[in-house]
Parts: C-alpha cells; structure tokens; sequence
C-alpha cells in the first residue's frame, strides 16, 4: 500500500509506443542488468534498433539470444565506459549509424564518508566518469545524428540530485547532480535544434546497484520493470521530466530547512 502512495505510475500507451518507435534505432546504457534490461522487455515487441551498451559481455550475449525472434533488432556492444579508450571506440561504431534516441541509463552509486574516502580518489573519479563525463560525450557525439533524425534524449537520474545534499553520498551526488545540471543548461540549445530532452528522476529502485547499501533494504522501492515503464512513458509522450508527486514538497523542505536538515547530519555523524 505504501509502495502504491508514493509511486504512482505513469505507464505508456503501447499502441502509442509503438508508433513513436516504430524503425527507431534506440542507444541503451546499462543495458544488461536492472533497469536497463527491463527496459529491453519492453521494447522488444516494436519493431525499432536496440543497441544495448554494458561492461557484461555474456549477459548482453545472453540478452541478445533472448531477443532473437522478437520483432526489435538487438545489437551489442559491450564497453566500460569509465574507460576513456572504449568510449572512443563505441562513437567510432555508433558514428556509422543513424541515431533517433539516446538513453542514458548506466551509472555507478557509492555511499562512503569523506574519513574513509582520503585515500581513495579513484572512487570519486571512477563515479564522476560514468556519471558525468561520459554521459557528455556522448552526447558531444550524437547531437549531430539528434539533429538529423529530430532525435530525443533521456537521462535517466535519481530524485535525490533536486534535494539538499545528504552525508556520505557527496561522490555520487554530485556527479548525478553535475550530469543533470549540463543537461538542463544545455535543453534550450537542443531543442531550438529539435532534439527533445527528458529527465527521469527517479526514487530508489530495487537494483544491484543499491544492494551494499544496507538501509535500503527495507525502504519502499520501485522495482526495475516499474521504472523501465516510466521510461516508457516519456519514450511516448517525449515530456520534459517525471519525477514523484511527493519530490516537489521535499524540494521545497530543501529549501525551507536546509539549516536542520544540515544540523541533522552532523548530529548522525556524531552518533555514527
């Protein structure tokens, strides 16, 4: 019932979908597991080019097998994108094909204090390159493909990035948060070039992703098929963003209370 409150549902019309997507070639992050797998489902009754992108060579194999008397064409590359010379080779390939949509899917959490993080640079840098930088890139590469095809970008993100900063999250919210700022800088230049733009800011998700974190555990949770439907819904009705209904009233306490809300995480970390 909790679940039902807070996450109410925007699901696509399929007959809709489909026509939106119809001969599409779509660009999918973080394909393999999770979200970006769900989303696989979704899509692979539409007659449309998936090209799924993960660091897992034989989940995608197996993905691609899975596909393989769907009505979506499945390609597979498989790339670490926080690796600067795999990036170059996946804009080489994908430089060669038309590109309608690009959905920026893969990202990286950590929850780690800054005491625990002084010898550890690599874990904002390797948060930062996937999170950030290489979302930019690609997109640096595809505007020119967007422009031709009138394209659309989503980014898929997390309801935390419009929210007062939490403690031991700096890594990953501020490269969410970084990725999320030059995209919304960047929309009115896209769509004067008619490249519509959409952000999903979603709430937790019940992913490998949030498994080391402990006291997710037992939070409320979308699960991986729900969040590919809100994809879905956007991949339809190409709006600017969704995000929870409840995101706005906690915007807004950001802003209200973010003197307690700070008092607040000073006094866990005394507690801790």
């Amino acid at each position: 019932m909790l679940n039902f409150l807070l996450f109410f549902l925007h699901k696509p019309n399929m007959h809709r979908l489909t026509q939106r997507l119809q001969h599409k070639t779509i660009i999918i992050t973080g394909a393999s597991y999770g979200i970006g797998e769900s989303l696989c489902y979704l899509l692979a009754e539409i007659d449309c080019n998936l090209i799924l992108v993960a660091r897992t060579s034989d989940k995608l194999c197996e993905l691609k097998k899975q596909f393989a008397m769907s009505k979506a064409k499945v390609d597979i590359y498989v790339a670490d994108l926080r690796d600067q010379k795999q990036i170059d080779e996946f804009i080489k390939y994908i430089k060669t094909l038309p590109i309608d949509i690009f959905i920026n899917n893969a990202g990286k959490s950590i929850c780690r204090p800054i005491m625990q993080s002084l010898d550890r640079l690599h874990d904002f840098e390797r948060t930062i390159k996937l999170n950030y930088l290489a979302p930019v890139q690609l997109c640096l590469a595809l505007i020119p493909k967007l422009q031709q095809s009138k394209g659309h970008i989503i980014n898929v993100s997390a309801v935390n990035v419009l929210f007062a900063p939490t403690v031991n999250w700096s890594a990953y919210q501020a490269s969410k948060s970084a990725f999320d700022q030059w995209l919304r800088s960047a929309m009115p230049e896209l769509q004067n070039q008619q490249i519509k733009v959409s952000t999903v800011y979603l709430p937790l998700v019940k992913t490998r992703m949030i498994e080391p974190t402990k006291v997710y555990q037992n939070l409320p949770a979308l699960q991986p098929k729900q969040a590919a439907m809100i994809i879905g819904y956007l991949l339809q009705t190409q709006k600017r963003q969704y995000k929870p209904w409840w995101a706005i009233i906690v915007q807004l306490a950001s802003v209200l209370f973010n003197g307690i809300w700070f008092k607040l995480n000073c006094y866990y970390i005394k507690r801790k």
